[in-house]
């Protein structure tokens, strides 16, 4: 067997810069590179893929765990203009939670903590 060291997402985007910055001014990841027509971003030892949407996209999730979830949340919530989000909340499941639709993209961000480790 083989051990999964990590996930990235690929998300498709109709505008890749402006999808890249919405990942670099919220979430601190840092560009590796960064185009019009693709991007990969970096934070910690994760990655995130971001290429040039066709005429048409479909929906796509995907979940990032943090820690201090609370404390991100009160960082980036004002420069949420013109971004769907829903605050944070607890789970049923044990987690507490905010969802972000990213910018030019049909992509529905969940940001997630679990209750018992909350700062």
């Amino acid at each position: 067997m083989y051990k999964a060291v990590y996930l990235s997402p690929m998300i498709p985007s109709y505008n890749i810069p402006e999808t890249s910055l919405f990942f670099i001014e919220l979430f601190s990841f840092t560009p590796f590179l960064n185009d019009d027509n693709y991007a990969v971003l970096f934070k910690d030892h994760l990655s995130i893929h971001i290429l040039k949407a066709g005429t048409d996209i479909g929906e796509m999730e995907f979940y990032l765990e943090v820690d201090k979830l609370d404390k991100l949340w009160e960082s980036i919530k004002d420069k949420l203009t013109d971004i769907k989000a829903r605050p944070p909340f607890d789970r049923e499941y044990g987690m507490r939670e905010f969802h972000i639709i990213i910018p030019h993209t049909k992509t529905l961000m969940f940001v997630g903590q679990p209750i018992k480790s909350q700062d």
